[in-house]
């Protein structure tokens, strides 16, 4: 029994002593990365919310912080994330049989330009899109703050699993 438990605690020991840190949040991350630097995305909207800019760039910092053990830099860090928001919208979906719609979406794209200053082959440029839809009735001053948080979880999310999750 004894030979039993050293040879588990040797395999855990073992097992845990990788190429790289993966964490329960699924990310993969080089051992020699230790920082990462997220800039300020702008807010180039056509149709322009007074907060979003500063609400998202928050939002993902607090996902890079919350579950990954890099350190936040202002700038040159091993990973660097930065772009801008590049629409916001909202348009009716769901038209009924009288043509009003029942459902309205609000709408917000990002572009990110990601680098990877210990493996270039992990940069990376691209848009993403998500939404949120809210009942026709209501308006969207009343719905906004709320579907803007729902929007940006999912869109750092997003952005951190094409990071550093490498799906």
């Amino acid at each position: 029994m004894k030979n039993i438990t050293i040879i588990l605690l040797i395999t855990v020991l073992l097992s845990g002593s990788g190429c790289g840190i993966y964490s329960f949040t699924g990310a993969s991350i080089s051992a020699d990365v230790k920082t990462v630097s997220i800039k300020y995305f702008p807010n180039n909207a056509p149709m322009v919310q007074p907060t979003l800019s500063r609400k998202f760039t928050e939002a993902l910092r607090d996902k890079f912080n919350n579950q990954t053990s890099l350190s936040m830099v202002s700038s040159n860090g091993d990973l660097n994330i930065e772009g801008e928001i590049t629409g916001y919208s909202t348009e009716p979906v769901a038209i009924q049989g009288d043509q009003k719609a029942a459902l309205q979406r609000l709408k917000i794209t990002i572009n990110v330009r990601f680098t990877n200053a210990k493996d270039e082959k992990q940069n990376f440029e691209s848009s993403f899109t998500r939404f949120a839809d809210y009942d026709a009735a209501s308006r969207l001053s009343d719905v906004e703050e709320g579907l803007i948080d729902q929007i940006n979880d999912e869109l750092t999310q997003d952005v951190f699993n094409k990071a550093v999750v490498n799906w």
